[in-house]
Formats: C-alpha cells, structure tokens, sequence
C-alpha cells in the first residue's frame, strides 16, 4: 500500500492561482518513489493535488478529467472551479477515498482555491496546504501571503513554502511541481530553471 506524506499548495493572486506539489511518496518511514506525480492537469483551467493512497489519487485524476471534459464537450464553455470541487466531493461522499485534495483554478469569478477532505468535505479559501508537510508550509503562509499578490509574488511563496515543508517533513520532498493558471493561458506548468531561479533569489 504505496502512501504519500505529501505537501501540496495553492495560492491565489491577482489573475490567477498557484498551484505545487512535492514529488515523494513514502511507506511508512520507507522513501518508496522519488518522482510522485501529485499535481494534475484536470482541465485547461483546473488542476488538482493529492496527498493520500496512490492508487486512489490517479483512479480520482483520471475520473476527474475525463469529467471535466465530457462537461465542456456537452456544454461548450469550461467547468467553473466550484463546480469541478463539487463534484470531486460528490464523487468522494458517494465512495469515500484515502485522500486529501486541492481543486484549483480560474473562471468567471476569478481565482479559486478548494480543500476537499476525504468524505467528500468542500472549503473554499484564498491558499491552503495539504499532506504531513501542510505545518511547515502553512509557518511560510500565514506570515507571506498578501491579497492580490503578484504572479512573481505567489510563486515564490509557493515555492518557499514546498522548500521548507521538504525540509523539515521526512515524508516530503525530492523537488517540486508548480503551475500557474490563469484565465489568459489557462495550466501553464513552470520550468524547473524557473523554479530554481526563485529559491535562489
């Protein structure tokens, strides 16, 4: 049973949100994968994180996607961002999943963040951390985190917040996936070089 600690992020700013996650999964105190896939493209402007039971968060992606999709094709217009965190919870309190989830994104109403527990529970807010590294992470948030931030600005927090939580979590790390999205250009995932470029600066 392959679980992951985890520490995944996601962070609104002026336009758009930020979006990361690490990429360790761990056994018990056993580093089992070093290159987790925790962030999810779900829709050209939603992304998903998941922190819990391996298997249960790639079943939940692909489900999710597929959804999403299936939503646009019938509808000729994108899923809003509560409307992908209402289904996810729908989908969780119909078969409840070892799992802890970020739905984020852009729509209509702007940028979105929603924390989904693993009984299908649903909170918005305007940043939230998951998984065994969400107390480090949440140290760099709550003292960083300004309304309309900038791109540049959440980036940065959010790569910080990964890097500290990767530091101090044992069941987190081995780098980092982030992705902005805005309504713009919708998932757009950030160069490594980037990535790198902030946590140096």
């Amino acid at each position: 049973m392959l679980k992951t600690g985890t520490s995944t992020i996601g962070i609104t700013f002026k336009g758009g949100v930020v979006v990361g996650a690490d990429h360790r999964a761990t056994m018990g105190h056993f580093i089992a994968n070093k290159s987790v896939q925790k962030l999810f493209k779900i829709g050209n402007n939603l992304a998903l994180t998941t922190a819990g039971l391996v298997g249960h968060a790639q079943s939940l992606a692909r489900t999710l996607a597929a959804e999403v999709s299936l939503f646009e094709l019938k509808r000729n217009h994108a899923m809003t961002v509560k409307g992908a965190a209402t289904l996810t919870a729908n989908i969780l309190s119909g078969r409840p999943h070892w799992v802890q989830l970020l739905i984020v994104g852009v729509d209509e109403d702007g940028p979105s963040v929603y924390s989904i527990d693993s009984a299908g529970g649903s909170i918005p807010d305007v940043y939230c951390a998951t998984g065994s590294g969400s107390p480090y992470m949440y140290g760099v948030l709550e003292d960083g985190f300004k309304e309309n931030m900038t791109r540049e600005q959440a980036v940065s927090l959010a790569a910080r917040a990964l890097s500290a939580s990767g530091q101090r979590d044992a069941a987190s790390g081995n780098g980092m996936d982030l992705a902005v999205i805005t309504k713009k250009d919708g998932f757009v995932l950030i160069p490594n070089s980037e990535i790198e470029a902030t946590l140096k600066s």
